[in-house]
């Protein structure tokens, strides 16, 4: 029966190939992947070579793993169902794989609109059949090819042998091999793989196959293409940018976070200008169907969009805020309410937070310039409560991130300074340097110098002193400088003739200048143990611009009676200035004019400094003087002068009344000032 039908079979498809009707595939077949439909099916786009309005005599594997029809010479003749081999070209024509119920293939022909007719049949699976399905090979995935190759050039081999679809699944195995290997391996990897004979096929394949497949592919392989550094104005990029564009509709959450990838690490260009302006429009669309938060923050860093993540701060988890200041500093957004939000949620879940992620924290807080006290504060204080788990490398790499925002945070300073005195072998010379540097811009021996410390510290560089460089030198003995503080064999090295000429001729020569000058007024103003003159010829420093504050010389005038009264913009020796000076009697109970000052004895003279403050000058939310203002200070009061700091952020707040009341309490002395019954007489 079976025989039968297969012979009238043949007979009814010779028949139609005489008449040169069409014939029409009837959809049988389950698609492994989301159906694409093609309006106007046109047979000559499934086939390499042209053909006519007529059948030629070979049909060649219209579809991979299907039934294949061979032909004669005056019809067709069965070949049965069997697994092939597609050629190359085959694949790249008709990429996506079919599959079909081998044990059940039923095949209609029969009467229709254009009078073809049916055949029903039913073909028994035979033991062959069966072996060849089972031993079909498993789908390459770029997983696999990743795994099983160790260079980029084995993923080429591999391709050229028996390239399958999609092409993209090589570019991403070959970038995913590329990032375990060394940075001088990776160039001569990816030199060999462009001399690859199979990398131009390899790109051609990828240009055909570009608007066929998943869109998620797509843009992995676009990504792997830059990362792997093929230029971005080449066909191969730019086609692949277009069809991006072109299918972007196509992007659900998971392309969001792959599109975004990819516009982070693409040059600007035209169209990628025009792929994030369009990603953009996608994003103002469907950001409210976003579900993952990474997903968001991904998104967040490719345009700068917050406006979901301010709905969805109660949603973050722990995990989500420390991650949030790292992405919020790569596309540099400075989201005060967002940063804020993150800042609550790290501190309220701080302990057991690893160093990593505070490292993280403070690194990006920097970058945006985010200055969060109960933050910093709420890091310092649990870093300061588990100290003996840390490493002190780890708590200096923090104490250097805190220095950056002028913040002080004087018990774990305290404990680390203990610390290094109970183990000065963790000194080596960079981070010698680099805690004189911390401990002298914070100041933070202003009232009570730790002199155990400033001796390990002093002996830590004498150790150093037949390998440091001469700038490293200069800079270290500037820091002890600023804590007032001369180790003896470091500034005699430093005062040498040519170490001084090389610091003078190499290097960042202005800022050595300024740092010998510093050195050299030290010495000269500090009671210092080394009293060796300096034979130095130093170039003349540049002196900042001084503009005296308007606010401040409004209130002097009103309260002392006229300009006669004080003096504004001082210059003094060593390159020091003073915003206003006011010259006083020797209690500060009264103002001398300049025109009595000449007969005036300087015992019988107090000479006032009036200093305009800025916040930077202070420790973060303080009062605390840093290291380049307490030395002014005590050099200024060496000089001869009383010293008065006006912070210019809060002078400027005040009435003319109320600031009148401040600077005349600040300029005379209290035995000076008329109390509440004297003024009520």
């Amino acid at each position: 029966m079976i025989t039968k039908q297969v012979l009238f079979m043949e007979s009814a498809i010779s028949t139609l190939v005489q008449q040169q009707k069409t014939v029409r595939l009837v959809d049988l077949l389950g698609f492994c992947r989301p159906k694409i439909v093609h309006a106007n099916w046109n047979r000559r786009s499934l086939f390499l070579n042209d053909f006519d309005n007529r059948m030629h005599s070979s049909v060649r594997c219209l579809f991979q793993n299907v039934l294949i029809f061979k032909s004669g010479d005056d019809g067709f003749q069965t070949n049965g169902i069997c697994t092939v081999t597609v050629p190359t070209v085959d694949r790249l024509l008709c990429p996506r794989r079919l599959s079909f119920d081998s044990k059940h293939f039923f095949a209609s022909v029969g009467t229709s609109d254009d009078g073809l007719k049916k055949i029903n049949f039913h073909h028994e699976v035979s033991n062959e059949d069966v072996l060849i399905k089972e031993a079909k090979p498993t789908p390459i995935t770029f997983r696999k090819l990743s795994q099983e190759c160790n260079s980029l050039s084995d993923v080429l081999d591999a391709f050229s042998k028996a390239p399958t679809f999609p092409s993209s699944k090589y570019f991403t195995a070959m970038w995913t091999i590329a990032k375990r290997i060394s940075e001088d391996q990776r160039r001569f990897e990816k030199q060999l793989m462009f001399n690859h004979p199979a990398f131009n096929q390899l790109c051609e394949h990828m240009l055909r196959e570009a608007k066929i497949m998943h869109y998620d592919s797509l843009l992995f392989s676009l990504r792997a293409m830059v990362k792997l550094g093929i230029p971005q104005n080449t066909l191969l990029v730019q086609t692949s940018l277009r069809v991006v564009q072109e299918r972007i509709n196509e992007c659900d959450e998971k392309c969001f976070s792959a599109l975004s990838a990819v516009l982070e690490v693409m040059e600007p260009c035209k169209n990628v200008d025009i792929l994030r302006a369009g990603l953009r429009l996608l994003v103002d669309q469907q950001v409210w169907k976003i579900e993952h938060v990474f997903t968001l923050q991904t998104v967040m860093r490719c345009i700068g969009k917050d406006m979901k993540a301010l709905r969805e701060l109660d949603r973050f988890s722990i995990l989500n805020s420390q991650h949030m200041f790292e992405v919020l500093a790569a596309m540099n957004h400075r989201s005060i309410i967002l940063l804020n939000e993150c800042s609550k949620m790290v501190i309220d879940n701080i302990h057991g937070c690893p160093f990593k992620i505070l490292f993280s924290i403070l690194r990006s807080c920097k970058d945006l310039q985010y200055r969060n006290l109960d933050l910093l504060k709420g890091i310092a204080d649990y870093v300061a409560s588990t100290f003996d788990i840390w490493k002190l490398k780890q708590v200096l790499l923090l104490l250097i991130l805190f220095e950056t925002f002028g913040f002080r945070p004087v018990d774990l300073m305290d404990l680390f300074m203990k610390k290094v005195v109970n183990e000065p072998e963790f000194l080596n010379m960079k981070s010698t340097l680099a805690i004189l540097h911390v401990y002298s811009s914070l100041n933070h021996f202003d009232k009570c110098p730790n002199k155990e410390f400033l001796d390990v510290m002093a002996g830590a560089l004498t150790g150093y002193l037949p390998q440091i460089s001469s700038e490293d030198l200069l800079y270290g003995v500037r820091s002890f400088c600023l804590m007032n503080h001369f180790p003896l064999a470091a500034v005699d090295q430093l005062l040498q003739k040519d170490v001084i000429n090389e610091l003078l001729m190499t290097g960042d020569v202005e800022g050595n200048v300024s740092k010998l000058h510093l050195l050299d007024t030290c010495l000269e103003l500090d009671d210092t143990p080394y009293h060796k003159p300096m034979d130095l010829s130093l170039p003349q420093g540049l002196a900042a611009p001084v503009r005296p504050d308007a606010k401040v010389e409004e209130v002097l005038s009103s309260l002392l009676g006229g300009e006669g009264c004080f003096s504004k913009d001082v210059q003094l020796p060593h390159n020091y200035h003073i915003d206003f000076e006011i010259k006083m009697d020797a209690n500060r109970s009264q103002v001398l004019p300049s025109s009595d000052v000449d007969g005036v004895s300087a015992a019988n003279m107090q000479r006032v400094a009036i200093l305009c403050v800025r916040r930077s000058s202070y420790c973060l939310n303080s009062t605390h003087p840093r290291g380049l203002l307490a030395m002014k200070m005590r050099h200024l009061n060496t000089m001869g002068f009383h010293v008065i700091l006006v912070n210019t952020w809060e002078i400027a707040k005040l009435e003319m009344k109320d600031a009148v009341t401040f600077l005349k309490t600040k300029i005379y002395s209290t035995e000076a000032l008329p109390t509440a019954d004297d003024e009520t007489t």
